[in-house]
């Protein structure tokens, strides 16, 4: 089966054109190896889901790892500690196929509801006893810890978490946690509760800095070119290309696929560019621009969404579009750091820039076809430079 470029769900290096992840597995497996707890919080499709399936594989001849989904479960495992404690021995036996004997009965009590007590804190001493029985240290990554925003029983589930790590020279534990998601903890919490004390005091305060890059670079874009070009011969200049996806994109790992996607399945072959080898230039390439900035899609639609439900984003990267304003970057700032969280900027010499161009382009063109921007004056003014850009 050809090889594609891949923009929905997991990239796999058998099936799809990818970046080689081996230098990011082996930073993470450094963090793993000095026993850290960390998060991995990026936008929407920027690649987390891909690089934790590619860490499971790459630590399993060191490592028990268990890799948990939090989207598996329903809204209803969340409404309380004796479901939630029920659902995740569920889905850690679901997960784990070799469980000794005992450990595998006390979780599916809990499963089932028969035990005596279903509590995080009966639930933790189970799993320190797993620890402490086996072979291999256990890793365990839990991905779209999102889904479990605005439910307290999820904050008890860190508190457990964090007592573990903070005793784990008297009890054993996990070695290391990975939790994915879009939202940092301390957002999670502010929506569970707005008391100024529950914000300062994170149960997740042990977390470890994660450092590793997830957007790629103009290298990382080349060595995919270079794979798509041993399949196709289109003889591109791989270099340009990569500089060119870079630069719209600012390495955004959806935006390059797609841009990749769409030249290679939409534009090759149509009557402008009839071959693999007419697409893969600078004027195929701009073409695929024009497809990406007037097509829908889920990233597109999430940040258009995020703007409808946070006004104070909205008007922020109003700001930085239309009214070219500098705004200082401030780490106390809530709406700045989810403006960052979200994707929609970056933070270069101390300002908010955003993003990328294309998110630049898309967002000033839906800024536009908003009816309070077209009655006024920043719209003539806008649609003016608009016209004289193109």
């Amino acid at each position: 089966m050809a090889k594609k470029f891949n923009v929905n769900g997991v990239c796999r290096p058998d099936l799809h054109y990818m970046v080689d992840l081996s230098s990011r597995l082996a930073a993470i497996k450094e963090m793993v190896e000095e026993g850290a707890y960390f998060t991995i919080n990026k936008a929407r499709q920027y690649g987390k889901t891909t690089i934790l399936r590619a860490l499971a594989h790459f630590l399993q001849e060191e490592y028990v790892v268990v890799s948990l989904d939090f989207q598996r479960m329903s809204s209803l495992s969340f409404q309380d500690e004796q479901k939630f404690v029920a659902s995740f021995s569920e889905e850690l036996l679901y997960a784990v196929k070799d469980f000794p004997q005992e450990i595998e009965k006390r979780l599916c009590a809990y499963a089932e509801g028969t035990a005596r007590l279903n509590s995080l804190q009966s639930l933790f001493r189970v799993l320190s006893l797993w620890c402490a029985g086996t072979e291999k240290p256990i890793v365990l990554i839990i991905d779209e810890v999102d889904t479990a925003t605005n439910n307290q029983v999820f904050v008890d589930f860190l508190a457990q978490l964090r007592a573990a790590y903070l005793s784990r020279d008297l009890t054993p534990t996990f070695q290391s946690v990975i939790l994915a998601g879009v939202y940092n903890i301390q957002n999670m919490k502010r929506k569970l509760r707005e008391d100024e004390e529950h914000k300062q005091n994170s149960p997740w305060n042990i977390a470890a800095d994660f450092d590793v890059e997830m957007s790629f670079s103009t290298e990382d874009i080349s060595s995919m070119l270079r794979e798509y070009e041993q399949d196709y011969h289109t003889g591109m200049d791989i270099q340009k290309m990569a500089g060119l996806l870079y630069d719209y994109t600012s390495g955004y790992p959806f935006l390059v696929s797609r841009l990749c996607k769409l030249m290679d399945e939409k534009l090759a072959g149509t009557k402008e560019f009839p071959s693999e080898q007419s697409v893969w230039t600078k004027q195929g390439f701009l073409e695929a621009v024009k497809l990406l900035l007037a097509e829908k899609n889920s990233l597109f639609d999430s940040l258009i969404g995020k703007l409808n439900d946070y006004p104070d984003l909205k008007r922020m990267v109003y700001q930085l579009l239309f009214q070219g304003q500098t705004i200082t970057y401030n780490a106390d700032d809530s709406a700045t750091d989810m403006l960052l969280m979200f994707g929609f900027v970056k933070v270069e010499q101390e300002t908010l820039q955003i993003a990328n161009r294309i998110f630049e382009t898309r967002l000033y063109n839906y800024f536009l076809s908003l009816p309070e921007v077209q009655n006024g004056e920043m719209y003539r003014l806008a649609l003016w430079n608009k016209n004289q850009a193109t």
